[in-house]
């Protein structure tokens, strides 16, 4: 029997315990809605969430994308470097309903666990986007790679295993129905609908057999078309709905006891398992399990079916029943990337001698393989205690100075330099002590002609007073095992530049959508994220944003209030970054008052002046300075008198702004503002920036 961590497990009853990211922007299976519900809760994962949670896609400019991908906007920060001392950080920030965190001294109502995962390709940029359905094999491998968004909202086409793969009378008939359909399988992916995990890694899902070792309490799993479980069926998905291309078994149990490999590897695109970034629990003797358990640095078997086999995945989670069957048990190792230059030992060792942050090991990647090649590992997940957050409540925490629940996460190292294209999930699984979240297994599933009771039943009588009618319970144990989930748009990861060496880099961001509390809800109103940040005058400053020209959050409303109350054109956002004097007043100073552009200068355009900065930053890149400079040509600074006025509520101003990386001269504190978010009495964009003398910076 497969050994397994039940860290994913219970949440009470039939309650909604739902997770918002909201900081890289949780998608929650939005794309580009104009609606306050999302239109398919399907499309590419299973949130288990209300309707109207998440955020669009970035709009790179002042109208909607549309049909275009290339006017999106995908966050791009600027990774972390070899050494530990050079990190890129992100705030990873998000709301959770039921409660999380506690421990002895600060008890709680449930048990939880915050598990913050990536998944990246090479390949990224806008010039590798794939376009039209075409026939040839490299357009069609391209559309079955390509991490993207998508400019459709309809979920991705499946056509299922046959019974004659299984019982075929020989390989040829069993290859051929395979062969055939996942031909139509790969041909069917469509270039237009979003794209996280391959329609090859839910094939292999959907033809593995389930872990029989798993509580399911009183569910019935039915066996599907195939005359077995399979992976796609869990007591939380009893059913086998799909969603996107996401393995249900997988998603509801972490770690998990299967490589996450998406396809085979290929040196150009570099598809990665998913990486652990974070874990975080109410218990933290979790940890040593965790670190036992992540696939970053240890390996996971699967089975491998006979050469004669055209699949290349099988149907057996055992050692014994794999062999029996004529498979092999093979070992397969997560990468972060693989270092292809480096085609030797001594070069991978050269790679591995210069990164204090990852593990570089000269090997294979399979252990049924001999070829060996420079293997990049990501560190052990960062693990601790989870924000405490009380329980139904989408608030702030008491852990984390009156903000949201957030963990601070380095973004990955590259060691190959290359530019990547990711995407973050974020996943809340919450339990009660009902049963022994580790101990309890298939011996305790419901099988009364067995004497087994589960643990746990569905809508159990209770009786409290005797002879008194009993009491009912409001259990659903499809849900007692329950995971929660949102997942952010696709990003960039960009290889950081000379000038950046030995140095950290703080990414400052925006949260939130147009509307006023009640109309976003469960998403929220604008920040900047954080708000309150201490620097070192040493570190670097990435502040970026951006948002979407659709968020008109109108009806079907669902469960919610529609409208988007705000200032300027109805469905946009916007943002600038003006400097204040104080906090607690309403206007920006002037140019000519301000401190902080003398403070700061481009780490990426040196040459652009206090002024130009000021100007591009107060005008979400409208302008890109006062004059003409490096990126900055004519045609698109202020002082071109044939390039359009600026609308005074940002309204042609594009909706994301990549900005700039500032390093500090001097050391200081800016205050400062968003002018268009800034409704006095009914929402606050604000924010603190405190830069110390070097090594006296202090925790905010």
């Amino acid at each position: 029997m497969v050994r397994l961590l039940l860290l994913s497990v219970a949440v009470l009853g039939a309650v909604m315990a739902d997770v918002y990211m909201s900081n890289p922007r949780g998608s929650n299976n939005r794309l580009n809605e104009a609606t306050a519900t999302r239109n398919n809760g399907n499309r590419l994962f299973d949130s288990q969430n209300n309707a109207r949670g998440g955020y669009n896609t970035g709009d790179r400019w002042d109208n909607a994308a549309g049909n275009d991908p290339r006017r999106q906007y995908a966050m791009q920060y600027f990774a972390s470097g070899g050494d530990t001392a050079e990190q890129s950080k992100l705030i990873v920030e998000w709301t959770n309903q039921h409660g999380c965190g506690g421990n002895k001294d600060s008890p709680h109502k449930t048990n939880c666990n915050i598990v913050v995962q990536m998944m990246c390709m090479s390949n990224g940029t806008d010039a590798d986007y794939p376009t039209g359905q075409g026939s040839d094999a490299t357009s069609i491998f391209e559309r079955n790679v390509y991490v993207r968004d998508g400019t459709d909202r309809n979920t991705q086409n499946y056509n299922q295993p046959t019974t004659t793969e299984i019982n075929g009378d020989d390989w040829n008939t069993k290859n051929t129905a395979y062969n055939n359909r996942m031909a139509g399988n790969y041909a069917g992916v469509q270039t237009t609908r979003g794209l996280h995990e391959t329609v090859w890694w839910y094939d292999m899902c959907r033809y593995r057999e389930a872990n029989g070792g798993l509580y399911r309490a009183d569910q019935n799993l039915g066996t599907g078309s195939l005359g077995y479980i399979g992976s796609e069926r869990t007591r939380q998905n009893n059913n086998g709905n799909r969603r996107g291309y996401e393995c249900p078994e997988e998603r509801d149990y972490y770690p998990y006891w299967q490589p996450t490999h998406q396809m085979d590897y290929v040196a150009n695109y570099q598809r990665t398992p998913w990486i652990d970034m974070a874990y975080l629990s109410g218990n933290e003797t979790d940890c040593e399990r965790v670190e036992q358990g992540t696939e970053n640095q240890n390996g996971k078997y699967r089975c491998v079916p006979p050469s004669e086999s055209s699949r290349t995945y099988d149907r057996w989670i055992t050692e014994e029943t794999c062999t029996e069957n004529g498979g092999s048990w093979v070992m397969f190792h997560s990468f972060l990337e693989v270092i292809e230059a480096a085609d030797t030992e001594a070069k991978c060792n050269n790679y591995k001698a210069a990164d204090k942050r990852n593990k570089i090991s000269w090997m294979a990647l399979r252990s049924d393989s001999t070829t060996k090649k420079c293997v990049v590992q990501a560190p052990p997940p960062k693990c601790g205690q989870a924000p405490w957050t009380r329980v139904n409540h989408l608030g702030n925490s008491i852990d984390t100075n009156g903000n949201a629940s957030r963990v601070e996460i380095d973004l990955p190292h590259f060691p190959s330099g290359a530019s990547k294209r990711c995407v973050m999930r974020l996943r809340y699984n919450i339990t009660t002590d009902e049963f022994d979240n580790y101990g309890t297994d298939h011996r305790h599933n419901d099988e009364p002609e067995n004497g087994v009771v589960s643990p746990v039943e569905q809508d159990p009588f209770i009786n409290v007073a005797g002879n008194a009618k009993p009491l009912r319970l409001a259990m659903n144990t499809n849900q007692y095992g329950r995971t929660f989930q949102d997942r952010s748009h696709a990003f960039i990861i960009l290889p950081r530049t000379s000038a950046m060496s030995g140095k950290i880099i703080n990414n400052l961001n925006v949260r939130g959508k147009r509307g006023n509390i009640v109309q976003t809800f469960p998403a929220v109103e604008y920040d900047f994220v954080p708000n309150k940040l201490t620097v070192d005058e040493d570190e670097l400053l990435h502040i970026q944003w951006t948002g979407s020209n659709t968020h008109n959050n109108g009806g079907n409303g669902g469960d919610g209030q529609t409208g988007d109350a705000g200032d300027g054109t109805g469905g946009t956002d916007r943002h600038n970054f003006l400097q204040m004097l104080q906090s607690d007043l309403n206007y920006p100073v002037p140019y000519e008052n301000s401190t902080f552009w003398d403070m700061v200068e481009s780490v990426n355009y040196p040459n652009a002046s206090p002024l130009d900065l000021a100007i591009e930053y107060a005008t979400s890149g409208y302008y890109c300075g006062y004059k003409s400079y490096g990126r900055c040509a004519e045609g698109s600074h202020a002082s071109d008198s044939n390039k359009a006025a600026l609308n005074q509520q940002l309204n042609n101003a594009p909706a994301s702004y990549f900005g700039h990386v500032l390093k500090f001269k001097s050391t200081g504190t800016c205050v400062y503002m968003c002018s268009r978010n800034n409704n006095f009495t009914n929402r606050s964009q604000k924010g603190t920036l405190w830069v110390k003398p070097s090594g006296k910076t202090q925790a905010q």
